[in-house]
Parts: C-alpha cells; structure tokens; sequence
C-alpha cells in the first residue's frame, strides 16, 4: 500500500511518514497542495493523506482540483478545527474520511486501511496465484495451505507481485511500488528481498515460481510454480 502524506508541517509529516514505514506501507511527503498534485498525477496512491492548513492552495482547493484532474485515491482530510462546516467542506470537495488534530497514529492507520479497500473494490480482497494466497486484510500468507510468516516489507513485495502476477517487473518497478520516492534505488535491496522471499514461498515448496527474467527483472509465475 503506498500513501501520498501532504503536510507543511515538518514534524507531523516526518512522524505519519515514520509511523506508516514502520506499519511496511510506503509512503511520500508533499508539503503543499502544489506538489501533492505533482506526486498525484505522476503515481496511482492507494490513500491520500491531505492537511486542510497548507500554504498557497488549501486541502479543499487541492482535493477539488485532484477530482478535477481524474485522480480518485481515496482522500483522508486533516484538520485542527472539528466544526460540521468544515466536515461538510471538505467532504463536498470530494474527501472520503475526516480526522481531527490530535489524533491517535492507530486511528490514522485503520481509517486509511479502510479507506484503501473501499477505494480498490476492482481488486479481490484475497489475492490468489496458483496456490499461493495472500489476505490483505488479515495480513496473512498461505502455500498449499501452509501458514508462510512474512516480515512487512517481504509482505508488501509479495502483494505487488501478485497483482501484477504474470509480468515482468523491473527493479524500478518493484521499488516505486513497494518503497517511496525517498528510497535510494540504486541499492540492492530488491535483490535481497526477492531472495528472502524464494527462501519462504518456494524453496520449502520445491517450487520456482519466483522467476528472474535476465536484463528486465522479476516475474511471479501466473500459476502453481
């Protein structure tokens, strides 16, 4: 799952940033309404994170003007003030969810996670290859019916590769989807992962379902392996 945080306050964007990383999620900071529209336009987020306070364009004018240029990740509002105009302004600018300043980093947490399954209903809720079965919601993994225990980051790899099962995916891709943009993508890190992964969903298997595709990347087999 990766996340869109637009917050012009350092602190708070570098704690939701912290929080969300270490729950496995990736996630980017926008400081402005500006440059959320940049970030927005340029990759597919699964939520949107979105301050009301932010200098130059507001949270209502940049949710009104992501509707407005097609993009539809859901939108968590942020606000300081709990006043039933400001609810209804921001949820008639297009905003899904609103949270109130202060609030619990768990109360952020489940309200995104519900937020993305209600704004991905096109994707199955339990992910299927072969027999290898991924729940999203429960953040369980199975092979042949066999509990596979994953570390956050091996899980959200995994969850890429099954919705993407079948294609070829480059090291850059698997970075941009399960990472952020602050991640130093010229590091091996994918290779690592990938290796851990086969040692968990196929080795004890006997299977080879996680191919890699010489000079292009990865690829999970659309099928048993």
């Amino acid at each position: 799952m990766r996340v869109l945080v637009v917050e012009d306050e350092l602190r708070m964007a570098s704690l939701i940033r912290r929080g969300l990383v270490k729950e496995g999620l990736a996630a980017d900071v926008a400081p402005s309404g500006e440059e959320a529209l940049v970030f927005a336009g340029a990759h597919p987020y699964d939520a949107i994170v979105l301050d009301v306070m932010l200098p130059g364009l507001n949270g209502f004018e940049t949710c009104r003007r992501l509707r407005e240029a097609g993009i539809w990740s859901p939108v968590l509002m942020l606000t300081a003030r709990d006043s039933v105009e400001d609810r209804v302004a921001g949820l008639d600018t297009g905003a899904d969810d609103y949270l109130v300043k202060p609030f619990a980093f768990a109360e952020l947490l489940a309200r995104l996670r519900a937020l993305a399954r209600r704004g991905e209903a096109e994707r199955p809720t339990v992910l299927e290859v072969g027999d290898l079965r991924l729940d999203p919601g429960a953040r369980e993994v199975r092979r042949a019916g066999v509990r596979l225990h994953l570390t956050t980051k091996e899980f959200s790899l995994l969850e890429v590769f099954m919705r993407r099962a079948g294609q070829v995916l480059s090291r850059y891709d698997l970075l941009e989807s399960a990472w952020d943009f602050a991640y130093e993508n010229r590091s091996n890190v994918v290779d690592v992962y990938v290796r851990r992964l086969r040692a968990k969903i196929d080795e004890p298997f006997g299977r080879h379902s996680l191919e890699t595709i010489r000079g292009a990347g990865y690829r999970l087999r659309d099928g048993d392996g």
